[in-house]
């Protein structure tokens, strides 16, 4: 549950923004999204590494 300290002197435009910052950090529609379909963990791994590779490659270029 996100608890926002919203004072008297704040408008709720700026408590809205504030919301919807922790929201996004806090990986809500990350997590629902990940729930609605079940991936294998081998499927997850494969996943994991070919972005690793994908990243050093990037690096590599840079350099």
């Amino acid at each position: 549950m996100l608890i926002i300290d919203a004072r008297e002197s704040d408008s709720l435009d700026k408590a809205l923004r504030v919301y919807k910052k922790k929201y996004e950090k806090a990986g809500v529609m990350k997590e629902v999204r990940a729930r609605q379909s079940f991936t294998k963990p081998s499927i997850t791994k494969r996943d994991q590494k070919l972005k690793a590779i994908y990243r050093d490659q990037i690096r590599r270029i840079e350099e």
